[in-house]
């Protein structure tokens, strides 16, 4: 089985691109000098440099071939160099091979050919979002597959047979992803389906014959439609119930192609697995937890299944083989999180990434059969002591209306009664994201700099059941920001806090909430850091990517549609109303961004001076919604620490 999930599910649509900062050979502090210092005084405080130059590591979402024909090398991104370029690193050795050097552009490793070293990989031009799909030959040269420049295209999958793989492209229409067919040895494409209609595709089965997509109805409604793509005509035919309010996603379909694995919250809060068998059309439950599932993969022969579930802003998985019947452990690994996991292609081994709250993302082998674990990376940055960094708490606290609201809690090791230090309530992007544990470089140098910081998961959050994420439906800048205002009071009443001291700061979505917390509860924070925010609905809303056509009926669901609700979107953007903003503010910006457009910056930072307050502002000419070089990730944090020392 191949799939690829073409669109993420609408939470993510206007949420921060999660760029995790790297290393390079620059360091603040030796490592004795930064050990020494922590034990004669506590801890080192650490300039940005050294929190943003870990090393990166990411894998593609795109169910490629991560491990190599021979399984000896796996296939990663890593912005080693200060920007994402894809490298191969030896399972046995740990010896690490670059095989692109951009200098400029992101260029994120996606699959390994299926017989050879060949490699396909992504990237767009200073993160404008219009991705190409690549290809990498032997001899290093690279081969544009999708080389018009208004294009955005993604890889799909491959065949079992390893000799087509897939691609989408919107060249014919770009509010349409269509599936194209491309042969591994000269490249030749063909045409596999015109997606008039705009479904979200979003898997293939191993044979090229079965296409599974959703339709969205409304953000609580999307139905599955399967397409045959052996019949003429090719129809998509519905699989699940149209009569039902349901929300359903894709996994993917097994690996002897016989049953697709879905998800749907039809019998709960909570996302569940169910099974689809393609012979007899039947469904049957599959996998069931106490929270969202968020992934099913199977090994290539179907032997191990391996799912991860969401549990409280952690991921939690489960291996699983299905010819024993048995679940399989992993041997010799730390407290953490494990995330994209994938398995060798002789099925002995098991590749994956770890990380923790002080720890950046390190690639991991394991042997199936129990015998160890192994770390292939080192990419903490030595300079810094990892006892110097703060774990994370999850809490929750009581809202204006008695709602329990989770959140992610970073204390200072500083903090005391005797010793309070101020705070910022953080606002994760989405606006149905949700902030998770996890090592965060921009939060922890934040912290190291005596700052407590709360990542608050308002109503409306994905990963707290169906109730829970739809509580702020048509209700932005109001109910969502009474959670993040009463956040504030949660964090004033702690005895550690400085509660007179107390900021807001968020990206995407969360500069939105972050602006209009300045704007409509003037009077609740100091400050505020908006990166990339949304500061007019009607015209973010008017004038979305047209490849997310396929969602924008989830979108106007859940925020309201420009042409027909324009009374109530002006009503809630902080621009028709920034007269009230009386605190500082810090905004950081991408001129490339495609979701959040930069005038929306520009008008807020113009207004917010015209009414004599406190402004700076940061931008990123090379940047998009996200900033993937790390020179910019140093310079962001370096004004956030800033902008905090003098107003806060």
């Amino acid at each position: 089985m191949k799939t690829f999930v073409s669109i993420g599910m609408f939470m993510l649509l206007l949420g921060c691109s999660q760029e995790q900062p790297g290393a390079d050979d620059e360091a603040g502090t030796s490592t004795a000098s930064a050990a020494a210092i922590a034990e004669s005084t506590g801890p080192a405080n650490y300039p940005a440099e050294a929190f943003h130059t870990n090393t990166s590591l990411r894998m593609s979402d795109a169910d490629g071939y991560a491990v190599s024909h021979d399984n000896q090398r796996v296939l990663i991104s890593s912005d080693v160099s200060g920007i994402y370029n894809s490298q191969s690193v030896d399972i046995t050795t740990g010896e690490v091979a670059a095989l692109t050097e951009s200098a400029d552009d992101v260029n994120y490793a996606v699959s390994f050919f299926p017989a050879d070293d060949r490699m396909l990989f992504a990237g767009d031009d200073g993160g404008n979002e219009r991705f190409h799909v690549f290809v990498r030959e032997l001899d290093g040269t690279v081969t544009d597959l999708t080389p018009d420049e208004e294009v955005r295209a993604g890889f799909f999958g491959w065949e079992d047979s390893g000799n087509y793989f897939y691609i989408l492209s919107n060249e014919l229409d770009p509010k349409t992803m269509d599936l194209y067919r491309v042969s591994a040895d000269d490249y030749d494409r063909s045409l596999v389906f015109r997606n008039a209609d705009a479904l979200n595709l979003q898997a293939l089965s191993g044979d090229g014959r079965w296409l599974a997509a959703t339709q969205v109805n409304s953000n609580t409604d999307s139905e599955i439609l399967l397409l045959d793509l052996a019949a003429d005509p090719v129809t998509p035919e519905l699989i699940t119930d149209p009569d039902v309010e349901v929300s359903h996603s894709i996994y993917g379909f097994t690996p002897d192609n016989s049953a697709l694995i879905y998800s749907s919250n039809h019998d709960g809060e909570f996302h569940a697995a169910y099974q689809f068998d393609l012979a007899s059309g039947e469904t049957s439950p599959y996998l069931n937890a106490d929270w969202d599932i968020q992934y099913v993969r199977f090994s290539p022969s179907g032997r191990y299944r391996v799912w991860g579930v969401n549990a409280d802003a952690r991921t939690r998985i489960q291996i699983d083989d299905l010819i024993e019947g048995v679940n399989v452990p992993l041997a010799d690994v730390p407290e953490g999180d494990i995330s994209d996991v994938r398995f060798s292609r002789d099925e002995k081994q098991l590749v994956f990434m770890f990380s923790s709250d002080t720890a950046p993302r390190n690639l991991y082998v394991a042997a199936l059969d129990g015998t160890g674990t192994a770390e292939l990376t080192d990419t903490a940055n030595p300079a810094i002591a990892e006892s110097d960094l703060v774990a994370t708490e999850v809490v929750r606290y009581e809202s204006f209306d008695g709602l329990q609201i989770p959140g992610i809690l970073y204390r200072p090791v500083t903090a005391s009664a005797a010793s309070p230090v101020p705070a910022l309530v953080w606002v994760h992007g989405g606006p149905g994201g949700q902030s998770r544990t996890g090592f965060n470089p921009t939060i922890q140098h934040i912290v190291n700099n005596g700052y407590a910081v709360f990542a608050a998961n308002n109503r409306g959050s994905s990963g707290y059941g169906k109730s829970f994420y739809h509580m702020d439906d048509k209700r932005h800048g109001e109910v969502d920001l009474d959670d993040i205002v009463a956040a504030k009071d949660f964090l004033a009443r702690q005895p550690w806090i400085d509660g007179e001291h107390i900021g807001v700061i968020g990206g995407s979505y969360g500069g939105y909430m972050t602006v209009a917390a300045l704007t409509f509860r003037p009077d609740a924070f100091k400050l505020g850091v908006d990166i990339f925010g949304v500061t007019n609905w009607v015209r973010t809303l008017k004038s979305i990517p047209p490849w997310w056509e396929a969602n924008r009926r989830s979108l106007y669901d859940e925020l309201g549609d420009p042409d027909a609700e324009l009374e109530r979107l002006r009503r809630i953007s902080p621009l028709f109303h920034a007269e009230n903003i009386t605190k500082p503010l810090l905004v950081i910006q991408g001129a490339n961004d495609p979701r959040v457009l930069q005038i929306e910056s520009d008008e807020i930072v113009q207004t917010v001076r015209d009414n004599g307050v406190p402004v700076e502002y940061l931008v990123f000419p090379d940047e998009g919604h996200g900033f993937s070089k790390r020179e910019n990730r140093i310079a962001a944090s370096k004004a956030i620490v800033s902008f905090l020392e003098t107003y806060l």
